[in-house]
């Protein structure tokens, strides 16, 4: 694929910490901005059901675009009627990240709140973590980040889909950008150019 002219990746200038209260605010505003330029079109995938809801409220009451959330429909209903409703947006959370294809206009743009880090509170990545570190490792660097890399390039990887599709990656969790860690999940990004700011995500849209 042709990524620099085919795909642009937004990271927002100014986020709260996703840890933060203020986070799910900021990302709401920040996805309703998207959906303006994108004219709906897209996927925002979510780590959890409670920001979904959240986000998903937020956006509701600023735009009119047909919104289709997960949980609501089989999954192939609900990727049947985002296929078919011109300008539809689908709320989802980790199912929606993998095996989806939805080629041309319709997806236009993929949101993505937060890193996909696994919860260390679930039993196989708690075994895993711990098995690391009783062999000396680094559980962090040697599983933690290489796992939501992988998740991160799989949802992502629902918009470029075919040659002639092009669109709007979006990654809201400004560690991308703090954190050390943060340039190894950029390498491992399609090499689509960086912009930080909305007028270059509109320019991008007006281009036919």
């Amino acid at each position: 694929f042709d990524y620099p002219n085919q795909a642009v990746l937004y990271l927002p200038p100014r986020m709260p910490d996703p840890r933060e209260p203020n986070f799910t605010m900021a990302a709401g505003r920040q996805v309703v901005e998207l959906l303006k330029r994108s004219q709906g079109r897209a996927f925002v995938l979510f780590t959890s059901y409670a920001s979904l809801r959240a986000v998903q409220a937020i956006a509701e009451m600023a735009l009119e675009y047909p919104m289709l959330v997960q949980g609501t429909a089989p999954r192939s209903q609900l990727l049947k009627q985002f296929r078919e409703t011109p300008n539809s947006v689908l709320f989802a959370t980790s199912s929606f990240w993998q095996g989806v294809d939805v080629v041309g206009e319709a997806l236009s743009c993929v949101i993505v709140d937060k890193l996909p880090f696994a919860s260390p509170g679930d039993p196989i990545t708690a075994a895993r973590i711990d098995a690391i570190r009783a062999s000396g490792g680094e559980p962090f660097g040697e599983y933690q980040v290489p796992l939501a890399i992988l998740a991160l390039q799989q949802g992502l990887g629902r918009l470029i889909r075919h040659r002639r599709d092009r669109g709007v990656l979006a990654v809201l969790d400004p560690r991308l950008q703090t954190k050390g860690y943060g340039r190894r999940f950029i390498a491992s990004l399609p090499p689509a150019p960086i912009v930080r700011d909305l007028d270059a995500v509109e320019a991008f849209f007006s281009i036919v």
